[in-house]
């Protein structure tokens, strides 16, 4: 039976993929930045068929994001299985776009099961983003890690660092050693090391995240170095390749399957292009990851004892699949009627967990409450339940109970990539307290109302729908289910992107969003009877 793997395997905003194998299982963690719970873990039993089982960081003893800016929180975590235990490294990134240093604190958590509960975290260094743990064969620790160098002049990615960790003090011991400076790709980040042969392959991400993205190999026999360059480096890229599908290939990692097939794990982008334009964008770099960077595999093999990429340097859409029997998952229903007491894990929140001050599930059975608070630009307080869009051609439709009698309350359905890269289909009211209808968004700073106010009567209910037509939005509304109205022009969905601005931070995805607001304090709440997410 032959079956294939169909790239990419986690599709919407998934990047920075960390993959391990342990026995039969598979499992890649991602990068969630300001989104909590913080680090999605996937599971797979045959390298084709994926599905999310759980997040690390689940309460804010782990995860405190108070505040932070689009982009800030969870850059690339790092999986590793070792003493019967999961081991988890992580930073949670401060003012990234604090100028010439960032805070970057970084930590290490474990578990006995891959789902949880996972423990506290134990600081490993603030250096850099994107720490990982390497377990070598002697039961020594060590800990890996960019250095982020804020002095004028200087290269800001400068270089990796390993220095041990002793897990029973719980502390990183000895001198730091830099091991490696990186090659003339720049933007070295991402270590992840394996030992294989007699040698340690220290893997590393550079190239930035865009177009120049790269796998970058190295060895040494000494774990401190001096590390050798891959002879063909970098064994997997899409930078010049502007057909490929699979765009910004880089932050690598390999795996091998029980019978010694070798893949390599990669973030990637789908990219389209701005249907209107685009001023800050060479033509070389015109693309646009509106779903993010998202998780693809590769066949890799070795050859002269260094890997390779099986299809060439530019990853590939359809994929060998290793020699393991099929395991498909259950389907998630498309509709979520909120039937249950507990959010489905494809959900995710800003910033902070979902607590009754602001969501419930049980004041109104079979209904999602949002209590109003702070609009979407506000760094703090979000009323918010979103998840991922993972197709170019997708739709989602609510029906929302809500009834606000001043224009500082609203509530609805958004499309939202940042607090300064959205759109919102929002039910509010005139000054003289009449209901309303309209949408309105931010992009880049540059608030917007794009339809006028459509009055709707005395109606609290009212169904919405959003679709995502690959380069536009488009928001529909109605009064009964049956007949739909459009409101305002098709939006342009390529600002809602990673390259959608000015600003280089823009790291994670476009979500589909219910969302409440209540300028006045008085946390007047929306009732939303379901979500239904489609993709065609």
């Amino acid at each position: 039976m032959t079956h294939n793997i169909l790239n990419p395997i986690l599709k919407g905003f998934n990047p920075d993929p960390s993959i391990i194998r342990v026995g039969d299982d598979y499992y890649i963690a991602t990068s969630t930045f300001e989104w909590f719970p913080g680090i999605q873990i996937h599971h797979s039993k045959d390298l084709v068929n994926w599905r999310l089982i759980s997040h690390a960081l689940t309460r804010t003893s782990q995860l405190d994001m108070k505040g932070m800016d689009n982009s800030e929180g969870v850059y690339a975590p790092a999986l590793t299985y070792s003493d019967g235990k999961f081991w988890l490294c992580f930073s949670n990134v401060h003012a990234c776009r604090g100028g010439n240093w960032m805070a970057t604190p970084s930590f290490v958590i474990t578990a006995e099961n891959v789902e949880g509960p996972w423990s506290d975290p134990v600081s490993i260094g603030n250096y850099g983003f994107d720490p990982s743990l390497f377990h070598d064969e002697d039961g020594k620790k060590y800990m890996l890690n960019m250095v982020w160098d804020g002095r004028a002049n200087r290269n800001f990615f400068g270089g990796i660092v390993l220095q041990e960790f002793d897990p029973i003090a719980g502390k990183l011991v000895g001198n730091a050693h830099k091991i490696f400076e990186g090659t003339v790709l720049g933007c070295t980040e991402g270590p992840q090391m394996l030992k294989k042969d007699g040698f340690y392959y220290l893997i590393t991400a550079e190239g930035g995240t865009a177009q120049d993205h790269a796998v970058t190999v190295c060895r040494s026999k000494n774990i401190l170095g001096p590390y050798q360059v891959h002879p063909d480096n970098p064994i997997l890229t899409s930078r010049f390749q502007e057909e490929a599908e699979l765009s910004r290939a880089g932050h690598g990692f390999l795996v091998e399957t029980q019978k010694g097939e070798w893949y390599l794990s990669h973030l990637c982008g789908r990219q389209i292009r701005n249907p209107e334009g685009y001023q800050f964008m060479p033509k070389y770099n015109d693309g646009f990851s509106i779903l993010g960077r998202e998780t693809a595999l590769q066949k890799a093999h070795w050859q002269d004892g260094w890997p390779y990429v099986t299809s060439g340097k530019t990853p590939v859409v359809e994929v060998d699949a290793p020699d393991l029997a099929l395991c498909p998952w259950p389907t998630v229903a498309a509709r979520d009627d909120f039937d249950s007491n507990i959010l489905r894990l494809d959900y995710q929140t800003l910033r902070e967990p979902i607590n009754e001050e602001w969501v419930s599930l049980t004041e109104r059975p079979g209904y999602l409450r949002l209590k109003g608070r702070h609009y979407l630009s506000s760094r703090y307080e979000q009323s918010m339940i979103a998840r991922r869009f993972q197709s170019h051609h997708a739709s989602a439709e609510t029906k929302m109970e809500f009834s606000p009698n001043t224009p500082y309350q609203m509530a609805g359905l958004c499309a939202y990539y940042a607090r300064n890269g959205h759109y919102f289909l929002k039910m509010t009211a005139t000054d003289e307290g009449k209901r309303v209808l309209q949408v309105v968004g931010n992009i880049n700073e540059n608030y917007g109302e794009y339809s006028g106010e459509v009055a709707i009567g005395d109606v609290s209910a009212v169904y919405m729908r959003l679709v995502l037509d690959k380069q536009w939005y488009k928001f529909s509304y109605s009064l009964d289910g049956e007949t739909w109205q459009t409101i305002g022009p098709a939006l342009n969905s390529t600002p809602l992107s990673d390259e959608g601005g000015p600003d280089i931070f823009r790291f994670t995805g476009s979500f589909v969003a219910l969302f409440a607001a209540d300028i006045t304090g008085l946390k007047a709440s929306a009732d939303f009877d379901y979500l239904e997410y489609l993709e065609s």
